[in-house]
Parts: structure tokens; sequence; C-alpha cells
């Protein structure tokens, strides 16, 4: 069963969010206020852990900062601070996901769900990305292929972080575009296809990883 840490000042919110995620099957210790939080860091070793910035005694940047000290784990900022200098400054400091009040639990879910599996099956150093020959910097959207630079449009970068977050599971062409594209995308299927093939080429010889499944969609392999 997973461990989140959950520090959150606002009472009503914290119980919400703590409930919801019992329910879901994880294991949470909730706290109100940012020393706490590092104390039980330094006792307790988590899955994920979900800090506010602003928050009585040591706020969520410098609980942050303490986490990274420690160990690698997932940190995803919980905030209404939602301007982009801000969210720059979260990944800066160390976050993976920057979650703007207010939200949706199950939305939350899916990206505490995301993390978890890409911290245990890809290698985490200094905020970066490992998988195989690609590193990725997501504060930066900055990819490389065996060290060199790779440039990815947008689309692009967000089918590889969507492939990467759902590694080894087929992903069919709709799924794709609703994650990538929106629900409310009115193209074509095959707008999948030229894109997933404009990444291949930018990947170069670690485009292997995208396998095409035919007559179902495409799937990351890590090997």
């Amino acid at each position: 069963m997973y461990q989140i840490l959950l520090a959150e000042d606002e009472k009503a919110l914290r119980e919400v969010t703590e409930v919801f995620f019992r329910k879901n099957g994880f294991e949470i210790d909730a706290v109100d206020n940012g020393n706490d939080a590092c104390s039980l860091i330094d006792r307790k070793k988590y899955d994920i852990v979900i800090l506010d910035i602003m928050m009585p005694g040591r706020d969520g940047k410098e609980v942050c900062r303490h986490i990274r000290s420690k160990y690698d784990v997932p940190v995803i900022f919980l905030t209404a601070l939602g301007d982009e200098c801000d969210i720059i400054s979260g990944y800066e400091i160390g976050a993976d996901e920057y979650v703007t009040k207010p939200f949706s639990t199950k939305v939350l879910l899916m990206k505490v769900n995301a993390l978890i599996k890409r911290y245990h099956g890809i290698l985490i150093q200094n905020g970066k990305m490992i998988i195989g020959e690609i590193t990725i910097d997501p504060a930066r959207r900055l990819v490389t292929v065996n060290g060199k630079p790779v440039t990815l449009a947008p689309k692009e970068y967000d089918l590889l972080m969507l492939f990467i977050d759902h590694k080894d599971l087929v992903l069919t062409r709709d799924q794709i575009l609703d994650d990538v594209w929106g629900s409310d995308f009115e193209g074509y299927d095959r707008t999948v296809d030229t894109h997933i093939k404009k990444l291949r080429k930018a990947l170069g010889k670690a485009g292997y990883h995208i396998e095409t499944v035919i007559k179902a969609g495409y799937v990351w392999k890590s090997t």
C-alpha cells in the first residue's frame, strides 16, 4: 500500500483529501504545517508528498528543499499560487507537479498514480527523469538523447510524457487524443499517427521505445 504525506493547513480541504485517498487504498499522514511535515520526512519514507505552499512553520518550498536533501520522492505542490512565475519557481525547487486550487480530487488522484508509476519505473536524479538513453527535465521541458538536446514541439513533448506515464500500457488513438488534444478536439485520429512519427524521428535511435500495436494503438516499451 502506497504511503502519502499531505501537508495542508486548510482543515476542511485536508480532511476531504485525506478521506478520499484512504477510500482509494492509500495510507496517508496529514499535517497542517511544514515543521510537522519535515519531522515525519525525517522518520518515514513516503511514496509521494503533497504540499501546500503557504502554511505555518516552514512553507511548502522549504519542505520540498528538505525532502530533496533526504531522498527522491514525487512532490506535488497544492496551492492557490497559480502565476507562471510561481509555477516555474516550484519546478525549479524540485516539485514534480503543480496543482492549483480549487481542484478535483479525482484529477489529483490521477496525477498521484502517474507520478508513483513514473518514480517506481524510472530513475530520478536531481529532478530529472532518466529512461535508458533519454533524459527529461520536466521543469524546463527539455529532452536529451545520449546527452544531445532534442527539439520537440509542444504536442510531441506531451505525447512523450503521456507514454512514459503509461509505459507498457497500450494506448488507443482516442485515448491519446483525449489526453493530449482534449476531448473537444474535432480533428482526425490520424493526427496521432503524424505526431508520433515526428516524435520517433526526433528521438532518433531512441524512437524504438514507441511500438505500434496493430489495430489497437501504441505502447511505450522500456527495453
